[in-house]
């Protein structure tokens, strides 16, 4: 029997390379959806922090030039508490999200996309990663990873020796 796993033992490592990738398949994934003419989203707004990276890859491969942001604090390291908004974004611009892009890098329990989306109904929500718990906040994702796999981004990294998972000889 494998002995019990802390959280950053089964982790998902994600490189600067893969959260492009990533990201632009997000890009891809939501091109021509927008209720615009042709398909165009009015701007796109990243949830702070982790959803700012992929905003700005979104926006840029989709050409969209007004770029806002929502901060959201959810964690306190790796510990999640209530969500609140700490900066909202400009409120002329968003109304109730209609034509709204809103994009983060993960949705773990959705609790921080479930108080976004009270907050403007009518947005589009996409994220780079989706566990299962918060999978139904989102309408758009790339990438699915088990509940209980932690998700390191590179922003969050050091390189460092890891010890093999079975242990050294």
């Amino acid at each position: 029997m494998a002995p019990e796993r802390l959280p950053h033992e089964k982790g998902f490592h994600i490189s600067w390379d893969q959260i492009h990738r990533d990201s632009r398949a997000l890009a891809w994934r939501l091109d021509g959806r927008g209720p615009g003419e042709g398909g165009t989203w009015k701007a796109v707004v990243g949830i702070t922090r982790g959803g700012l990276v992929p905003a700005m890859i979104v926006s840029r491969e989709l050409n969209i030039r007004v770029v806002d942001t929502i901060s959201v604090k959810s964690y306190s390291h790796q510990d999640r508490a209530e969500a609140v908004v700490t900066k909202a974004p400009q409120a002329d611009l968003l109304g109730d999200g209609e034509g709204i892009l809103i994009v983060d890098d993960l949705v773990d329990s959705g609790k921080t996309i479930e108080l976004v989306r009270r907050l403007y109904p009518k947005a589009h929500f996409a994220t780079v990663y989706a566990k299962p718990a918060g999978r139904v906040q989102v309408d758009t994702f790339i990438t699915e990873v088990s509940q209980d796999t932690w998700i390191f981004f590179p922003w969050d990294m050091a390189l460092q020796y890891v010890q093999p998972f079975r242990g050294a000889d």
